[in-house]
């Protein structure tokens, strides 16, 4: 069996088991729906502008889009990696041709998958709901592909250092949350303390956000910074791939062969 043959297996099977779990289908689509209804449609910026959401709509398009960017990697691989471990699946694993390299990609492909009609449901919200006018950016499909590869990695290393699927789910929460709110997200960092401006550098959901924006709202001033004198969509592109590679070869690493 070549390695297009395993993936092409691993990738339908996954694709399988996430189809027939029509919870996990229906809250991976309606959560954002919820957030956009929420804060969109239903919460108005402040009339002084100022306040929470005191910046123009297509501002918080990066958030939307994080929601599922971020908390779909976390939790589904935190829960897979720790529902495998549980079942001693990764032994019978190690008796395959399939590496964890291969599985941990064919997870990150079918993931990217259901992302990526997501990202397209919640951009068309965006505009409805909400009157944003957003760019539709062929920037966007790497930034999306990327930031998957990325949080899917930090997922499995979630599933592998847990001890349970519900410590599994606890992390992700406990992690995928501050980073949702505190990485130029829903939150300008002009709003965070002086001395928090630094720590919001080593998010890489930073480095989605302010891509995503620069894509999607060209003339936005805030939000959008990068490496002085490059484009800030290549500059934070190259942060968040740089991450990405890590952060997947740390999670393939963290995947037990045995448990």
């Amino acid at each position: 069996m070549t390695r297009f043959d395993r993936l092409q297996a691993e990738i339908g099977a996954d694709w399988r088991s996430f189809v027939r779990r029509r919870t996990a289908v229906f809250f991976t689509f309606f959560f954002p729906v919820i957030l956009i209804v929420i804060f969109g449609a239903l919460v108005r910026t402040d009339p002084t502008g100022e306040g929470l959401f005191a910046e123009p709509a297509a501002y918080y398009v990066p958030g939307y889009l994080a929601v599922v960017v971020l908390f779909t990697p976390f939790s589904r691989l935190g829960s897979e990696v720790a529902r495998h471990r549980e079942d001693n699946r990764f032994e019978k694993l190690a008796t395959t041709p399939l590496s964890r390299v291969e599985w941990l990609f064919a997870q990150t492909v079918v993931n990217a998958v259901i992302i990526g009609l997501a990202s397209l449901l919640i951009l068309v919200l965006v505009v409805v709901l909400t009157g944003a006018e957003i760019t539709y950016s062929p920037w966007l499909v790497p930034y999306i592909l990327i930031g998957v590869g990325c949080f899917c990695g930090i997922g499995a290393m979630l599933g592998s250092y847990t001890d349970s699927r519900d410590g599994a789910v606890a992390a992700s929460n406990a992690i995928g949350l501050p980073l949702l709110f505190l990485s130029e997200t829903f939150i300008a960092l002009e709003q965070l303390p002086g001395w928090f401006g630094p720590l919001v550098n080593l998010s890489p959901l930073t480095y989605f956000a302010r891509g995503v924006r620069a894509a999607t709202n060209p003339g936005a001033e805030s939000g959008v910074s990068g490496i002085a004198g490059v484009d800030p969509l290549v500059s934070n592109l190259a942060v968040l791939a740089v991450l990405a590679v890590v952060t997947f070869a740390l999670g393939a690493r963290s995947i037990p062969r045995t448990d």
